[in-house]
């Protein structure tokens, strides 16, 4: 579900893709659900897509959130907009311990938690979406149709 909400730059909070279209995408936003135009030219990036640094490479956002969401219980994080940015990283070292201290700032980590509270809030899924098969599994086949299936000689 992640790779259909989206985070654009310039406005505030979390908007759900509702169209695609080749010169504009209609989005809805989380908070208020106003439907807005979203042109090309502005930045638009899924949750899908965002990483955060670590000291081994990225770990997917999808991730951080999933240990956010086990560490509350499934509630909201309750550090504010108001909360400072040491309260902010070292909550973010429970969650996850070997995030990048130089590549990671306390507005990333206020962004993140705004963002999961939305996602809790509107019980957005934080699972991946699950690709529908394309062939049947050769065990859900019964033996004629295995049998069918089979090339001649």
């Amino acid at each position: 579900m992640l790779s259909k909400i989206l985070s654009i730059t310039g406005r505030p909070g979390l908007y759900k893709l509702i169209s695609t279209n080749k010169n504009l995408n209609i989005v809805e936003s989380l908070g208020d659900g106003k439907r807005i135009p979203v042109y090309p030219q502005e930045k638009v990036v899924a949750l899908s897509d965002v990483s955060i640094y670590t000291t081994d490479g990225d770990a997917p956002l999808r991730d951080v959130l999933k240990k956010i969401k086990e560490k509350e219980d499934g509630r909201k994080v309750a550090l504010g907009s108001k909360s400072s940015g040491s309260e902010l990283l070292a909550y973010l070292e429970e969650v996850l311990p070997d995030y990048s201290r130089e590549s990671v700032y306390a507005s990333d980590v206020k962004k993140m938690i705004s963002w999961y509270n939305i996602l809790i809030e509107n019980e957005i899924s934080l699972e991946e979406e699950e690709k529908e098969p394309e062939i049947k599994d050769k065990e859900t086949l019964s033996e004629d149709e295995e049998n069918s299936e089979k090339p001649e000689k």
